[in-house]
């Protein structure tokens, strides 16, 4: 089977330019519709699933893990909705998986419209995923990845942005891989950026994952939390 890619999406004007880039390259598509305002259009050869309500990117990427594996799949690539992730390095995601791998691409982030708040952002979430995980990876934050399937396997809590986080140390808990390879991204100017994480709300529940997530790890390492 050919490769698959599922796209989260929440009210991105540029969907239809993140599917079509991935067309190019033959891969089978999962576009993800997470209660966007203005209903999503895809072609006819890409799947379509819709959430009536936003539930976040978490379930969003479970739900497309769903599609994924009842399609035969045994992993899918992760790409975002807002062209920052290129089709055309999705090659280097796959080369580097391994059976039941996360691969995650590091950003290249020597482009000049990298804000300073991203750049701390990544060295912030980096440090505190190595404490939780015991791996050193560079760029926890990227939402361009390889998921297995069995990640519907984990007790995953948490569904919005701090999902990304929370799957790591899960698959880490489990003994998985986590592997991370160098990859580059196109990083809009600020008047085409699209994010729609709070910098109030999300900050909030990303210090909340952190803080459980080391907890739990020291209780793991007592022997007083199992896997």
């Amino acid at each position: 089977m050919k490769n698959c890619v599922v796209i989260p999406v929440y009210n991105s004007p540029y969907i239809d330019e993140v599917i079509k880039d991935a067309l190019k390259y033959d891969y089978k598509i999962i576009v993800v519709d997470d209660g966007s305002d203005k209903k999503v259009s895809v072609p006819d050869d890409v799947i379509l699933i819709t959430h009536k309500q936003n539930m976040g990117k978490g379930e969003a990427i479970l739900s497309g893990a769903k599609k994924a594996k009842e399609l035969g799949y045994n992993f899918f690539v992760t790409m975002d909705a807002d062209k920052q992730h290129l089709a055309s390095e999705i090659h280097k995601l796959i080369a580097a998986y391994k059976t039941d791998s996360i691969v995650i691409g590091n950003r290249d982030f020597q482009h000049e419209n990298v804000p300073d708040s991203s750049k701390f952002g990544r060295k912030f979430s980096n440090f505190w995923v190595k404490l939780e995980t015991f791996k050193t990876l560079g760029d926890t934050q990227s939402g361009f990845r390889i998921y297995p399937t069995n990640i519907l396997d984990l007790n995953i809590k948490n569904k919005r942005f701090d999902f990304e986080i929370e799957v790591l140390a899960l698959h880490s808990y489990r003994n998985g891989n986590i592997i991370d390879v160098e990859t580059d991204c196109y990083y809009p100017p600020s008047d085409e950026r699209v994010t729609h994480f709070d910098k109030v709300k999300d900050n909030i529940r990303l210090s909340l994952i952190h803080t459980k997530l080391v907890i739990q790890r020291y209780l793991l390492l007592r022997g007083i939390l199992w896997r």
